[in-house]
């Protein structure tokens, strides 16, 4: 089935829903049907140990009948299923607290089906690439790790995953729209053995909506390679105040907790520390951060978001300042605010607000530049554990990377623990490079943070 028929039978399908719903007395019916198919294979030293393939279909609705509310969601498309499916929707409903924010946005704010954008989500060649195609991708990756030193003794495997999806969205209000996206990834993690007799393990990875963007195997397998050799006698350094630069994959992590905090439901839950801070400095004059959800082939971007509106760039920091939050329809009602588009839908129906595209911008030095400018520093290249309180907006998290001394990169660090309250690391960081990259939907250049507790032996 071609893409547009696909699109075109789930929207069909969604309608026939609502309708159903709607004429079995509901005041309002929303309805999202997904499909999707993956793949995921891996090799280790050389032999398949995995190849999993799988489809999926899916329908969650939302059905309000004055302010009750009430979702739910089945995988049973049968018809018998469908009308279990819409019966137990008008049963709950009725079970339902009112809710005096409940409802959908208003009419005219919706997005109209010339407005969608073509964001181009969709490669059909990825879903052309077969098991036994992606089985030797990794075999490729593996072995140009591998062969690359002989120190690399083994490997925790190579990974290749495909995934496509197809979804529409139909409410009641008069929105209709639907969209494919797909996503392709191959992971290469070998092992050395160091001079103690440790293993030390690193890997690198490249993903990409379309499949002639992904990185090929061999380049995949020579980064990993040279990532896990530079580990290779690591030691610790003595607890200390020193300034840490984050790479890009540590940085990440980093502007997801930010994120986490930002999100309408956070913040009239009051489990964020940025409560009421819109319009005050929360990060450096060097940051800003914008959710853009309109980037081409981008990992997070959308044409719609899950309340039906228009897909729209928000600037959240601009130059250090919070600008807004990022809002659904729910929580702007909650916080008494306008929705900035950013409703996310699940497979159960239910709505809250989510990021897409969310980008701290690059500067304009690259970051060996800012390496050579850096006197004494903790390069973080891995972080572990989960040590962040979102309503203190304390962090601390163990660590890897390197030991920076006169502008250069001198040895490899190992087992210290980073920390630093979020607030005011967003707020020291004094350098940002300009190696962004859109692997995932959160997104980071590496920056430098002026100050941190280091905690070593």
């Amino acid at each position: 089935m071609s893409v547009d028929k696909q699109t075109q039978a789930l929207v069909r399908l969604a309608s026939e829903v609502v309708e159903r719903a709607l004429k079995k007395g509901v005041d309002i019916a929303e309805v999202l049907v997904s499909e999707g198919s993956h793949l995921a294979t891996k090799v280790r030293l050389g032999e398949p140990e995995l190849v999993e393939e799988a489809s999926s279909r899916s329908m969650g609705m939302r059905v309000m009948s004055g302010q009750q509310v009430a979702v739910t969601s089945t995988s049973d498309m049968s018809a018998e299923g469908i009308t279990r499916f819409i019966e137990d929707a008008l049963e709950l409903v009725q079970l339902a607290q009112p809710d005096p924010f409940a409802g959908p946005p208003d009419a005219s704010l919706l997005a109209k089906p010339e407005d969608h954008p073509e964001l181009r989500l969709f490669d059909p060649a990825i879903d052309n690439l077969d098991a036994r195609q992606a089985l030797e991708l990794g075999k490729q990756a593996e072995s140009a790790a591998l062969s690359s030193d002989k120190r690399l003794t083994n490997s925790e495997g190579a990974t290749v995953a495909r995934v496509s999806s197809a979804s529409a969205l139909v409410t009641s209000g008069g929105f209709r729209g639907a969209v494919c996206g797909t996503y392709a990834s191959i992971t290469v993690s070998p092992v050395a053995d160091d001079a103690d007799g440790k293993k030390r393990s690193g890997y690198y990875w490249s993903a990409t909506r379309h499949l002639s963007d992904l990185k090929s195997a061999q380049f995949v397998g020579e980064q990993a390679a040279r990532r896990t050799l530079a580990k290779l006698g690591a030691r610790k350094i003595d607890t200390q105040e020193v300034a840490v630069i984050f790479e890009p994959d540590a940085a990440r992590s980093v502007v997801r907790l930010f994120a986490s905090c930002i999100l309408g439901g956070s913040i009239w839950r009051k489990s964020s520390y940025l409560v009421g801070r819109e319009g005050t400095r929360v990060a450096s004059d060097l940051v800003t951060i914008v959710d853009d959800p309109l980037i081409a082939k981008g990992p997070g971007s959308r044409p719609f978001d899950g309340d039906g509106l228009a897909s729209r760039r928000n600037t959240v920091v601009d130059d250090g300042i919070l600008k807004t939050y990022l809002l659904d329809t729910y929580s702007a009602r909650k916080l008494d605010k306008n929705s900035t588009a950013s409703g996310s839908r699940t497979a159960s129906g239910s709505v809250g607000a989510s990021t897409s595209n969310f980008i701290l911008r690059p500067g304009e030095m690259t970051p060996e530049d800012l390496i050579s400018t850096t006197e004494r520093a903790l390069y973080v290249t891995d972080m572990m554990g989960f040590g962040f309180n979102s309503v203190t907006g304390d962090f601390s998290r163990g660590a890897s990377g390197f030991w920076v001394q006169g502008g250069e990169i001198c040895f490899p660090v190992s087992e210290v623990t980073i920390s630093l309250n979020l607030d005011k690391l967003l707020q020291r960081i004094d350098m940002v490079a300009n190696d962004l990259d859109l692997r995932t939907a959160i997104a980071s250049p590496t920056f430098r943070v002026n100050n941190m507790i280091v905690a070593g032996r």
